[in-house]
């Protein structure tokens, strides 16, 4: 072992500690629910989770796995390609290419694969890629291994800066205009029909990151996509299974039949890793069909929401405004958010706090997930722990 290196790492982690910015791991001994137990603070409510519609534990999903379990073994075992294709690979493609409107779907083990999947293998050179400066760090890594690619970047929802942009890049083939459906820092939407309009102009595609949108946006959650009423209209939708779809893990590409060929073909992330586990992606059918059959969810995740951005309101708070399941309240630094998030946790309370680098300097935030599952009792409670935090 090198010392002189190993005392590098051990500074640089002490400086953190100094700061009040070190981040300390959380173990759950529980499934993933609105309450769980936490070896560090015993019986907690989640507010950090991404389980949105509350799958992560609904028996219906948890079934599917096991039976995937039991059905197809513990993994895949090997690439795609070689060997690692199981027919429940194709019946979840095909079931979220069918939920989200597109020809076809293909499945990664993240989203974060997918995306950076996607960008070096559509985009070389002479092609463009225009992309919004808050989008997820999956997207930024992604265009960042498009190295042959002109990269622009335009500011946070910017239609004229955008359009700009697409100007100057004008003649590249193909320009891809790259952004979230929701922002996971800040909860705001991406103004997917002027963006739309702008492709048309400019004859680019448009790529959408909709992880943190499906389940949560849309009249049937199907995304902020199916919000805007744009369903058929987007180019290449790329998403999570991680999240409010039951929460395991595993990404996708949805997008037209030549363009999911393609990343079969050509994709680094697809060609040289193992396909998503088959009980992930049993767990993921069935959180779908559950959806499906649930629409309730939805409506009863907007009520929370609701809720609980009317009960921050009441007892001081200013959240950024938002449509979707995250409430991010502004605290200033980082130290500030992370011992603010302590403090909560202490009143039986979990929520993260973020700051620099994954959000500007001086705008480190408490961000608040709901979920449908969430009780009026629960969140009435998390509400009493934010008032006796609340900086006076």
């Amino acid at each position: 072992m090198n010392q002189r290196f190993e005392a590098k790492l051990t500074a640089e982690l002490d400086a953190l500690k100094a700061a009040g910015t070190y981040k300390h791991l959380r173990h759950i001994t529980t499934p993933m629910a609105p309450e769980v137990h936490m070896e560090e603070a015993g019986d907690v409510i989640v507010l950090s989770s991404n389980n949105y519609l509350g799958l992560a534990d609904e028996p219906e999903v948890v079934e599917a796995g096991k039976r995937g379990l039991e059905r197809y073994g513990a993994g895949t075992a090997s690439v795609r390609f070689i060997c690692g294709t199981f027919d429940i690979h194709r019946a979840i493609e095909e079931r979220i290419a069918s939920f989200l409107g597109t020809q076809a779907a293909l499945t990664y083990v993240s989203c974060w694969n997918a995306n950076t999947g996607f960008f070096p293998t559509i985009c070389n050179e002479g092609s463009a890629i225009v992309s919004d400066e808050l989008n997820h760090a999956s997207i930024i890594d992604g265009v960042r291994l498009a190295s042959k690619a002109r990269r622009e970047r335009y500011r946070h929802s910017d239609m004229s800066e955008l359009e700009a942009k697409l100007r100057a890049v004008s003649g590249s083939f193909p320009i891809v205009i790259a952004t979230d459906g929701v922002f996971s820092m800040e909860g705001d939407l991406a103004k997917l029909p002027e963006i739309v309009e702008l492709a048309k102009r400019y004859d680019a595609i448009v790529v959408v990151d909709d992880s943190h949108g499906t389940g949560v946006m849309g009249k049937t959650g199907r995304g902020t996509i199916e919000h805007y009423g744009l369903t058929g209209q987007i180019d290449v939708i790329t998403g999570t299974l991680g999240k409010a779809l039951g929460g395991a893990a595993g990404g996708f590409i949805a997008a037209s039949d030549a363009l999911v060929d393609t990343m079969i073909q050509r994709s680094r992330p697809q060609l040289f890793s193992n396909a998503l586990p088959a009980t992930v992606a049993c767990s993921a059918l069935a959180a779908i069909d559950y959806l499906d059959e649930h629409p309730d969810l939805v409506e009863r995740l907007r009520e929370n929401v609701a809720y609980f951005r009317k009960g921050l309101q009441r007892i001081g708070y200013k959240p950024l405004e938002g449509e979707s399941a995250i409430i991010p309240i502004i605290v200033g630094e980082t130290a500030s958010a992370i011992s603010m998030s302590d403090a909560l946790l202490k009143r039986g309370v979990f929520v993260t706090g973020f700051g620099y680098p994954v959000v500007p300097e001086g705008t480190a935030r408490v961000r608040v997930q709901m979920s449908a599952k969430l009780t009026r009792d629960e969140m009435d409670r998390a509400l009493a722990a934010f008032e006796a935090e609340r900086p006076r």
